[in-house]
């Protein structure tokens, strides 16, 4: 039968006789289990058939419109997602062309067909009062080859219209008021027998195999059905099947594994059956698996963690944390989807597609919305006719400068004093009492914005590294062209001596520049070893240890949404004091292909060798294994991304490369500890000096037995500053996943700060000097009110490449020590080798090492035998 019907007939419903639910023979319910509907409407009940459509769009409905005059209401139906409308010919075809697919023609006996194509999409016939429907008529649609034909014959019994049907490739519209799923009914249609009676089985028991699915079509096994299961399955509204040892099988009647159905349905040959089911419990498979083709994938795989975590989530599951804290699902959501908006490559777009189908659909599976509801709605969308114009809303269309439609210049910036929208609300940060909050909870409280996976980051990292390596500057070139658009670039590398029309800059930034660089020259110049180190470790043998600079070092100088010129400084700096003896820089240049002159100027005073115009793993990749005009270097040093972070581990662990780096990397964070006596403006401004950086960044507040006065007084100044800020979007993003944590002591501040162990810890404390003596854990410390962060970002001359993401409990920040190595030596005189000789040589035997050994033996056995 040349149809995609789901049966091989549809039951009919006349919403002038009655509501949707009074049909008799079958239950509301069992009507939706056969996946089809045929409706008869008229302009009295359009209403109630739009009701019917918007909530069962996974139901195929059909609807007799020729009782309708509107065409507006003809329209509407169809834009509710009816997937036809049978209309009376000449009616309403002219006005309905525009929806060809969707809208099929209506005669009867008394009709002849017309010449024409305008049963290109079927027809209905409406055998009417006959008791056997015009063969002549059928016959000329036969020979047309038109196809389907619906027919319509109340009148004739339902056995002869399935010959007539099958004669013809027609598909007989049955009232849903005869058809019944009780076998004793014999006065209606049995619609087990008549599914059964139509399926095709070359099994001598008749049996046919039955595909099990989700809703979402994902094959959960094959069984068996026969009428009898069918019929049983129809009538509880459960996935029953006929087992061919035991007879009628109820599914998850002992395993607990039950199944809801959802619908039947027939293929294309009628020689298979589909059962439709939201399965229950561990899955279908009598295996731990959900399939009994192996376990989910995909979009199904993460929907089922996601019921599960939601459920019962293991203790400290960040998807719980998603689940309980809206506002963080709401700013990750908001963050993917610009960063997704932001993706360029292939992989990039797949990459942050993911991370944003990953918070969607956690926030559906919050809301008990199934991946099977969104793709209904997605299915009910295809089908609308009424379209809107589809501009983007105002905010977001400011955002790209574009209004109504069409480019245009943003519009202007918001006066001080202008009330912003409302929808953006009040930039808070949530509040805890470390007191009153388990250790699990404030560990929770004190997670990190998650990172991407360190797998799918490298999936990408190392293809681009491997090309750099093997391609040289063409790739390097290549990827510069790609990423950063600056296609006008033919060389990747800007060589020394510089041009000074690439340093040109105002009076007032050299001089901030050069205070900046005597500074931070000045304190890392200090930390120079004044002599090596010389012990006697006992009679006769002197131990040294002496430094000597890393020849070359390869300084990453990111790009992106700003210019960071204080990073060159303090990469470049000291590696300058240090004495080492190639400097190169690397850093992404402006799509013109030209770089900041403040890093070009940088470059110039700490004597690099070099600028790399690149950025990301591309030019981390150059640095370590060189290329035709990249000089390779002996340690890596710098910020980035995560593919820069990437790409550093990456190359450290390659020992072709032979290339070190300074530390891992995450986003930035500042943990600021607050007493009473602290100005609640200068506590909030150094929460937002870290919290502008990036959405990802955290900014932590301990106050230290504040009353509630004196924290609304921090919270008010904080979200009045953030207000007033160019990044409001970007602080609003970070404040969305930062804390306040109460506690009563300057002890309990610092232990919980040196577990988190930030990058950047802030003491506005009355007695701040005294409190540093409990500091364990951070990578650099202010002290004190007139101490802002920013003066370390920038020029009092400590570094601000500091260790993030808790690893300042392994590593310290940026120092000269990072750019020496330190060599020891040993020296012996005869005296010392007699002094440990005898205990090298017990431990080498004890070892094994005889080689070992023999080197100390044959010097002693040489002194004795020459007198020394």
């Amino acid at each position: 039968m040349d149809t995609t019907l789901p049966l091989p007939f549809l039951p009919t419903v006349d919403l002038g006789k009655g509501p949707v639910e009074s049909t008799e023979g079958l239950t509301r319910k069992q009507l939706s289990y056969l996946g089809c509907v045929h409706f008869v409407a008229s302009s009295a009940n359009v209403d109630t058939l739009l009701q019917f459509l918007q909530g069962h769009s996974g139901i195929e409905t059909y609807v007799d419109v020729t009782a309708i005059d509107s065409t507006d209401d003809v329209i509407s139906i169809l834009d509710a997602g009816a997937r036809k409308v049978f209309v009376a010919v000449g009616q309403q075809l002219d006005s309905l062309k525009a929806y060809p697919d969707r809208v099929v023609p209506v005669f009867s006996t008394q009709d002849h067909p017309a010449s024409g194509d305008i049963y290109s999409n079927g027809v209905l016939f409406n055998a009417g009062d006959d008791k056997s429907p015009s063969e002549q008529v059928l016959q000329q649609l036969k020979a047309r080859k038109v196809s389907p034909i619906f027919l319509v014959a109340p009148k004739i019994d339902f056995e002869s219209a399935i010959k007539v049907a099958t004669e013809y490739s027609a598909i007989p519209i049955i009232p849903a008021t005869r058809l019944t799923i009780d076998k004793a009914d014999k006065e209606r249609i049995s619609v087990p027998a008549a599914i059964g009676g139509s399926w095709s089985s070359d099994r001598p028991d008749k049996l046919i195999p039955t595909v099990v699915t989700d809703e979402r079509g994902i094959a959960l096994g094959l069984v068996y059905s026969s009428e009898e299961s069918l019929a049983e399955s129809l009538k509880t509204g459960t996935g029953v099947y006929q087992s061919r040892k035991r007879g009628l099988w109820y599914k998850g009647a002992t395993s607990g594994d039950t199944q809801e159905l959802v619908r039947v349905a027939l293929d294309c040959d009628q020689d298979c059956l589909k059962f439709v089911v939201r399965q229950k419990g561990r899955g279908f498979c009598h295996l731990p698996q959900s399939t009994c083709f192996g376990e989910l994938r995909g979009l199904s795989k993460l929907e089922k963690t996601l019921v599960s975590r939601k459920a019962s989530a293991p203790e400290g599951s960040y998807t719980a944390r998603l689940f309980s804290d809206e506002k963080l699902l709401r700013a990750k959501i908001m963050e993917e989807a610009e960063e997704l908006c932001d993706a360029k490559t292939k992989q990039d777009v797949a990459f942050e597609a993911a991370d944003l189908i990953y918070f969607a659909l956690t926030k559906a599976v919050s809301a008990g919305v199934s991946l099977a509801d969104i793709e209904r709605s997605l299915d009910a969308k295809s089908v609308k006719v009424k379209r809107r114009q589809g501009d983007a809303k105002g905010q977001w269309a400011a955002k790209e400068g574009i209004t109504n439609g069409s480019t245009s210049a943003a519009p202007a910036p918001k006066a001080a004093d202008e009330k912003v929208e409302s929808n953006n609300g009040r930039i808070a940060m949530k509040r805890y009492n470390a007191s009153t909050i388990s250790a699990a909870e404030l560990k929770d409280v004190l997670q990190r914005p998650s990172q991407k996976s360190t797998d799918v980051i490298m999936g990408i990292v190392k293809p681009i590294i491997q090309e750099v390596r093997t391609g040289g500057d063409k790739a390097l070139l290549g990827f510069t062209h790609k990423f950063e658009k600056a296609t006008s670039l033919t060389s990747p590398v800007l060589k020394a001596p510089f041009p000074q029309a690439l340093m040109n800059l105002p009076a007032e930034t050299i001089k901030a520049i050069d205070a900046s660089f005597e500074n931070i020259r000045k304190f890392h110049a200090a930390q120079k070893e004044e002599k090596p180190l010389r012990v006697e470790t006992m009679p006769g043998i002197i131990c040294s240890r002496f430094s000597r600079p890393i020849e070359r070092v390869g300084l990453y100088v990111p790009g992106g949404t700003a210019v960071l010129p204080s990073t060159a400084l303090m990469l470049g700096v000291p590696a300058m004091v240090a004495g080492c003896k190639k400097i190169v820089l690397a850093s992404p240049p402006r799509s013109d292909g030209s770089i900041s002159p403040e890093i070009v100027y940088i470059a110039h005073k700490v004597g690099a060798e070099s600028i790399v115009l690149a950025g990301g793993a591309q030019a981390v990749a150059a640095m370590a294994y060189g290329t035709e005009n990249v000089s390779k270097v002996d340690k890596i040093l710098g910020p980035g991304n995560q593919f820069v972070t990437a790409a550093k581990m990456y190359v450290s662990n390659d020992t072709n490369a032979g290339v070190s780096i300074d530390m891992p990397a995450g986003p930035s964070e500042v943990l600021v500890i607050a007493d009473k006596y602290a100005n609640p403006a200068f506590v909030a401004s150094d929460l937002l000096s870290q919290a502008e950086h990036g959405v990802d960044s955290q900014v932590i507040l301990i106050a230290v037995d504040l009353s509630e006065k004196e924290l609304a007084a921090i919270e008010d100044e904080l979200h009045a500053q953030s207000m007033a800020l160019p990044r409001v979007d970007i602080v609003r993003g970070s404040i969305q996943h930062s804390v306040t944590l109460e506690v009563k002591s300057v002890e309990e501040a610092l232990k919980l700060s040196n577990e988190y162990a930030p990058e950047h810890l802030i003491l506005q404390l009355k007695d701040a000097a005294s409190a540093v003596d409990l500091v364990e854990n951070a990578g650099s410390v202010f002290i004190g009110e007139w101490t802002p962060e920013s003066v370390g970002d920038y020029s009092a001359g400590v570094n601000h490449s500091l260790p993030t993401y808790g690893y300042a409990k392994q590593y310290s920040g940026v120092n000269l020590g990072s750019y020496v190595k330190h060599i020891t030596s040993s020296n012996l005189t005869a005296q010392g080798l007699r002094n440990i000789g005898g205990a090298v040589m017990h431990l080498a035997k004890v070892e094994e090492l005889e080689a070992h050994r023999r080197a100390v033996s044959i010097r002693l056995k040489y002194m004795d035998d020459n007198k020394i």
